[in-house]
């Protein structure tokens, strides 16, 4: 299972019915008369949405949780039988990778490159020092803990040669928490556009990808809630329009834990062992894909937003949305100039 529900700053689809059941809905859209199709179930330590548009029910709730226990039988750490734990409890030598964590694998070995390291599979043990692993702690690490734990931790103790994936360190294990989820919704849209489904919205905790129009013929909005205040109280929605990509989030509001007066947060950096510290408060990520943009948006709540925009704008089909706090402790947003294009009505 992949957590990141407790990510504040929420994603929700305007104008559509309760997701709680898969069934249809009879519409003149057309001359053929096209069903609004909605699918819903828990997933990965959340929960999926899924509406689409066809002639009929051309894919089922089964076939979607089908789809989404094979892939928690190949990375989900909370699956006793589950690929990444047979690796992250062996002691040495190759494991073959199925399809699913091999494009993952692949992936990750990317975004450890472009991310200068910051995106890290091997952070897992971190993680848990932290107390943000499937384990709790009694108290929090000190530094020669966390210096013992780096020894662990680092791409470069992995050893990969598709499709096996081994270790030079038995302590390593790793956790693809950061890029799954992502994965996983690209999947349930790819196997939708397989069906030849062109209308769709996919989400899955909160992250999301979306192609085309609704029954009113019109693109899907997605209603983006973000704080306005420092207090977390006060909240604003800005409504989005997008015709065809990804959108996820990432932010530090409700997982954290206090040591004192201190807040720590969940976001751990591996090449250092202790928190970031950032002014970033949350991110939007959009991107082509679902993958992409959960990479992503943990890697920008490392960055200023001056880092965040410089490098979103050396990227192809890549926009963001960031709320942070400024110099003197307020909340400000700023967003990519491809961004603005997807708001509907914002009073800029």
């Amino acid at each position: 299972m992949y957590f990141k529900s407790w990510i504040l700053l929420s994603i929700s689809f305007f104008g559509l019915c309760s997701l709680t059941a898969a069934r249809t809905e009879q519409t003149s859209y057309s001359p053929k008369s096209l069903q609004k199709i909605i699918l819903s179930g828990p997933a990965q330590g959340t929960s999926y949405h899924i509406t689409y548009f066809d002639y009929s029910e051309t894919v089922s709730k089964s076939d979607i949780d089908s789809i989404l226990k094979s892939i928690d039988l190949s990375m989900s750490i909370y699956h006793r039988e589950s690929t990444i734990n047979k690796f992250n409890n062996h002691n040495g030598g190759p494991i073959k990778l199925d399809p699913h964590f091999q494009r993952v694998m692949q992936a990750s070995v990317y975004y450890n490159r472009i991310t200068n390291g910051i995106f890290d599979i091997t952070v897992a043990p971190l993680v848990q020092l932290w107390g943000f692993g499937p384990k709790q702690i009694k108290k929090f690490p000190d530094s020669t803990e966390i210096a013992t734990t780096l020894l662990s931790v680092g791409m470069d103790k992995l050893i990969w040669k598709a499709p096996y994936l081994d270790k030079n360190n038995s302590t390593v294990s790793i956790d693809v928490n950061g890029i799954a989820q992502g994965y996983s919704v690209d999947v349930l849209a790819e196997f939708l556009e397989r069906k030849d489904i062109k209308n769709y919205i996919v989400e899955l905790g909160g992250e999301m990808r979306i192609k085309g129009k609704n029954l009113e013929g019109d693109y899907f909005k997605i209603g983006i809630e973000r704080p306005t205040s420092d207090d977390n109280q006060h909240l604003k929605t800005e409504v989005v329009s997008i015709k065809s990509g990804a959108l996820t989030t990432a932010g530090n509001f409700e997982k954290f834990m206090m040591n004192g007066q201190q807040k720590i947060s969940h976001h751990v950096n591996p090449l250092t062992g202790y928190m970031f510290s950032s002014p970033i408060v949350s991110v939007t990520v959009y991107a082509k894909t679902a993958m992409e943009a959960d990479a992503l948006d943990n890697y920008f709540m490392a960055l200023t937003a001056d880092e965040i925009i410089h490098f979103v704008e050396k990227k192809k089909n890549l926009e963001v949305y960031i709320i942070f706090k400024n110099d003197k402790g307020e909340i400000e947003e700023r967003y990519s100039k491809g961004f603005s294009a997807f708001f509907l009505n914002k009073t800029r």
